[in-house]
């Protein structure tokens, strides 16, 4: 049904049943076009380009982004080339010479992770590590350690990429969060953007939201966002001159200015071609009426087809015992299986490459994944009886 828009990547794989695309999503061919037309542009209009792109690319792929949250201020998007340069956009609003208190989780990804436990070597700062697991009380238990804390900054995913568990009423999480603390909350959501259903319409005014296109969205590497809550008056010290953006025709003073839109956390000149691949793949799927919603049943039905060929396969490692969370309704668009050791996922994972089966591995997790360009009938994992 929805193979016919990636009939590149297709073709450049033919014999592999890739379930990888929480890792690197395939690409709709209109992302081909999209890349030859920033070069295009590029050639076309040299200069004049950054009017295209400031004065068109950017306000359409913004609403298209707003559309799909439900985010009420489309100007309240920026834009960077990767989500660690916006996690350190947000650490640097505070002073980090000053005691500052950082809650989050054992379970995010290594943008976050890693810079957050490098600032921690610092005797002022301090980071609180709440257990996802169990994921049955997670949210109460994490919201319970934000108000007993107290925090200055909270940082929590809305799909954990270590597990596929997802926050199932994400609005209702921020709202309880800002109910019980005034920290800056922020909500990792690249493993939810484009793949569950979320609307943030209530909470835009509360937390900042950031993902990107190289997982769901599509797009590929290169092209991050974060929702900005309207009113911001943070003062990042990481800050490039995009942020001056609304201000350049003020009267130059010795405080520096900073846009009064997203732009806030604006940073330097970037390249532009995965906003483009981006803005094609979100037109696309507004031009073919491919929702959210549609997107997250149909990987639903990816899901249980999996579930029902797994099992039929009788494994001793991929199995119902072994897939970290049963209940489908509390996952993301993958299955995380937890194995006896790391060699033994490796192993497992390498005998599957082998096959022409593309899965991807963390530590003692094996991880597979579902997208619009797989289909339930192509599902073959009798190589498993041999494994």
């Amino acid at each position: 049904m929805y193979k016919q828009f990636y009939q590149r990547f297709l073709q450049a794989n033919q014999g592999k049943q890739h379930f990888a695309s929480h890792s690197h999503h395939y690409w709709p061919d209109v992302t081909r076009d999209a890349t030859l037309a920033y070069w295009d542009d590029s050639a076309r209009l040299v200069d004049d380009k950054w009017q295209r792109i400031f004065g068109e690319m950017i306000p359409q792929t913004q609403q298209l982004i707003a559309d799909v949250l439900n985010l009420p201020l489309p100007e309240q998007i920026v834009f960077a080339g990767n989500t660690h340069e916006l996690v350190m956009r947000l650490f640097s609003c505070f002073d980090l010479s000053k005691p500052l208190k950082v809650l989050s989780t054992d379970s995010e990804f290594y943008s976050f992770q890693r810079q957050a436990k490098r600032l921690a070597e610092f005797d002022n700062i301090e980071l609180i590590t709440v257990p996802t697991e169990p994921f049955a009380s997670f949210t109460e238990r994490f919201i319970a350690k934000a108000k007993e804390q107290q925090p200055d900054m909270v940082f929590c995913s809305q799909v954990f990429f270590n597990s596929g568990y997802a926050i199932a009423d994400l609005p209702g999480f921020v709202s309880a969060l800002a109910a019980v603390t005034d920290a800056m909350l922020v909500i990792d959501g690249y493993h939810g953007f484009m793949a569950l259903p979320t609307d943030l319409a209530s909470v835009a005014e509360q937390a900042f939201y950031l993902a990107g296109s190289y997982k769901y969205a599509q797009g590929g590497e290169g092209c991050c966002f974060m929702a900005v809550p309207p009113g911001s008056k943070q003062r990042p010290w990481y800050t490039g001159w995009f942020a001056e953006f609304g201000t350049l025709a003020a009267e130059k003073s010795a405080l520096v200015l900073y846009s009064n839109d997203g732009n806030h956390f604006a940073g330097a000149t970037m390249d532009y071609t995965a906003l483009y691949r981006l803005h094609a793949v979100l037109l696309l799927f507004k031009q073919q009426g491919i929702t959210v919603g549609r997107i997250h049943h149909y990987v639903r039905q990816l899901q249980q087809a999996f579930l029902a060929e797994l099992a039929r396969q009788q494994h001793p490692q991929l199995n119902q015992a072994n897939l970290l969370l049963a209940d489908l309704a509390a996952h993301g668009h993958f299955f995380t299986y937890k194995l006896a050791s790391n060699s033994e996922v490796a192993e497992l994972a390498a005998f599957l490459k082998n096959k022409g089966i593309i899965t991807d591995y963390r530590g003692d997790r094996l991880r597979f994944g579902f997208g619009l360009y797989q289909t339930s009938d192509s599902f073959n994992l009798s190589c498993l009886q041999h494994a």
